[in-house]
């Protein structure tokens, strides 16, 4: 093999590669033995200089029992699928290695094959359904074989085995939470969602009734969903297993109807109207809100009760809103849970308050309430600090006292800048404005004025990323330009460090550059001579800043004899002095005392 040349080496590991990798899926494969095969290809590869394959090892080393997978006796297939299915279980690279050999259709043969023993048939579900939680892509390949056809078929059909429906359950409902799942096939016939019901039934297992209720979950977004599974009674099956006292079925249960009552008014008022074991939902409801249930439980079941509420069903002064849905969601808004509980808590509280003055009022009063939003800001997750935003302006939507206690937070409003200077960049031109009009310029002076030098930072970054288009500056300056510029003066009148200065310069620059119907900086004669100071200032970033305003001033000619008459010329050729020739800021500077003699005719 010395003796090889390379290329021929390589055309040989590709031949080898190709007959590794082939074989026809709906049969036994045509090769038995692939370790003499993969030691040539390695050894080839050794001798052209190049690395050995490992990607192959997991096909070799799973072949012994793929090939017996392929076998009519069946208990040599029956020991192939254990293999297989202890290979797959927790190992996506395994779940990956299975679906490019094609065995699915194999898997699926055997599931759906009545010939074969119940066991085999189970253990195949079983494996499809692991690989059902493989990664996206792995879901996705299944798909391709119509396996969710495969496994309705199985679990609608009367003479199903139940520990076989159970299987082929779980693997759909691990299927159907995916966005691409296609879930028109269950929704397609009434009979199917109530074959579903009928399966999870109170004597069915607990097995059967936690997949058919998770398998609803993802099934009742729209309007149509909704109205197909209240008319196959869905809402009494929920109801019964919200009172299972099982959070594994309770959640989901609460999930679904929350989902099914979002902005929905005619299954909100059929919710609102339906009795189970002679107690209403709403009550059900409400019992479930206890601080001693399960906190996802409470989470749930408060949702439900808003969507409730907002849908028009529940009044806002109904005692189950005022008396128990508000506080249990403030408490679950606290520092004692997670997160994620936080967050969604937050976020459902918003929604119930967001359009009832005397809610936002309670809540404001409610349980820490304000506190516990201001530490949920500070949480790194986007989803938390959303959460309290939106709460935030809930409460403070109608009340200026609320207002008032929100802004005088320690450090929130910190917080609230950093948000804000996060999401303007790329923000409409009319959500800017909105923002400064919510926030209002006297805020912006007040902050401009904290002791706190990052407070002032953020401030002034907002205030930049608000003027960083030129239509939105047009649009701003025309509106605000003198409340801008005197807090801009603001920072530079007093004796900040000279990097909050250079923050104020560079928003002075994107005015020059934006502003192109009028020279709102020029005017201010202050500024004017600011900029011109700071020219020959001591400090580097201040010099560095107010050369970014010149050159923009210099874009327009008309500028440059006034420019000229306020001593800028005069103050660039000092600064060009003071600055080492062999740097870049030289060149800029030499580029911009240029400009003053450049004409537009030139």
């Amino acid at each position: 093999l010395d003796s090889i040349p390379r290329c021929t080496a390589i055309i040989i590991i590709c031949h080898l590669c190709c007959s590794l990798l082939t074989g026809n899926v709906s049969h036994k494969p045509p090769f038995t033995g692939t370790k003499p095969a993969l030691n040539i290809v390695n050894l080839c590869l050794t001798s052209a200089g190049m690395e050995p394959f490992t990607c192959f090892m997991d096909v070799e080393n799973s072949r012994s029992y793929i090939d017996e997978l392929y076998s009519e006796e069946n208990y040599k297939c029956q020991e192939a699928i254990v293999c297989l299915k202890n290979a797959v279980i927790g190992s996506n690279k395994k779940k990956g290695s299975i679906i490019s050999q094609g065995i699915v259709p194999r898997l699926i043969g055997l599931l759906c094959n009545a010939c074969k023993p119940l066991q085999l048939r189970i253990d195949a579900g079983i494996v499809l359904g692991s690989l059902a939680k493989g990664t996206e892509s792995q879901v996705h390949s299944l798909m391709r074989y119509n396996t969710v056809e495969v496994l309705i078929a199985i679990v609608f059909d009367p003479s199903t085995d139940e520990r076989l429906m159970e299987t082929c359950l779980g693997a759909l409902q691990t299927i159907v939470q995916y966005p691409f799942a296609p879930l028109d096939l269950i929704h397609s016939d009434i009979n199917n969602i109530k074959r579903l019901i009928q399966i999870a039934s109170s004597t069915s297992s607990f097995s059967c009734q936690a997949y058919v209720v998770n398998i609803f979950v993802p099934l009742c977004h729209t309007s149509h969903q909704q109205k197909n599974l209240c008319q196959a009674d869905v809402i009494p099956f929920l109801a019964r297993l919200m009172t299972s006292e099982n959070t594994t079925l309770q959640v989901p249960a609460l999930k679904c109807l929350a989902a099914m009552c979002f902005t929905n008014k005619s299954v909100s008022n059929i919710v609102h109207s339906t009795y189970h074991a002679e107690r209403s939902i709403l009550d059900i409801l409400t019992l479930l809100l206890s601080r001693t249930r399960d906190v996802q439980v409470q989470l749930s079941a408060s949702r439900c009760l808003t969507y409730l509420h907002r849908s028009g069903s529940l009044p806002a002064e109904d005692y189950r809103i005022v008396y128990k849905t508000l506080p249990c969601l403030a408490r679950l808004c606290s520092d004692e849970f997670d997160e994620d509980t936080r967050a969604t808590a937050a976020e459902t509280l918003a929604y119930l308050a967001e359009i009832d003055s005397e809610l936002q009022r309670l809540a404001a009063i409610s349980n820490h309430l304000i506190a516990s939003l201001a530490n949920l800001v500070r949480c790194p997750s986007v989803l938390s600090r959303q959460g309290a935003f939106r709460c935030f302006a809930s409460l403070a939507a109608n009340d200026e006292e609320i207002r008032k206690r929100i802004i005088e937070m320690r450090g929130l409003m910190e917080e609230v800048l950093s948000g804000l200077k996060d999401c303007c960049p790329e923000a409409e031109q009319h959500v800017k404005t909105k923002i400064i009009n919510k926030l209002g310029m006297d805020r912006i002076f007040q902050l401009l004025g904290d002791r706190d030098e990052r407070v002032i930072m953020k401030t002034l970054g907002l205030l930049r990323n608000l003027l960083s288009k030129t239509l939105h500056i047009e649009t701003i300056m025309s509106e605000h330009s003198s409340e801008v510029l005197r807090a801009v003066s603001l920072v530079l009148d007093d004796p900040h460090p000279p990097e909050v200065k250079e923050q104020a310069l560079i928003i002075i620059s994107n005015i020059t550059a934006g502003a192109r119907e009028k020279d709102y900086v020029l005017q201010d004669e202050k500024i004017v001579k600011k900029i011109r100071d700071f020219l020959v200032a001591n400090d580097n970033k201040l010099q560095m800043g107010a050369v970014f305003v010149v050159r923009n001033l210099l874009d327009k000619s008309s500028r440059r004899q006034i420019l000229r008459k306020w001593g800028f010329l005069d103050n660039l050729e000092q600064l060009l002095r003071m600055t080492p020739r062999d740097s870049q800021f030289y060149e800029d500077i030499q580029h911009e005392i240029l400009r003053f003699d450049y004409s537009e005719d030139h």
